[in-house]
């Protein structure tokens, strides 16, 4: 990882479009402005962990309902 020290107004430029700007620094938050073209995708980091999180549980079903799903075609392929 770089790392880098910079002020309030003061830019880091990420490749050949994009523009971090550092906006405010209040305690031990940090605003940042963001320039970048429509197409590349800017988010917050927790958001993206979270939903990582959440999609893995959702294309993970519990113990639960496996056994019910089983006992549901066990019982439609006796009948």
């Amino acid at each position: 990882m770089l790392v880098l020290s910079r002020r309030i107004g003061e830019s880091v430029v990420v490749g050949d479009n994009i523009a971090i700007t550092i906006l405010e620094v209040r305690g031990d938050v940090v605003r940042v402005g963001i320039e970048a073209p429509r197409d590349v995708k800017v988010h917050r980091a927790e958001l993206l962990a979270e939903l990582e999180q959440t999609n893995k549980e959702a294309a993970s079903p519990t113990e639960d309902i496996v056994a019910s799903l089983r006992a549901a075609m066990e019982k439609r392929h006796r009948s």
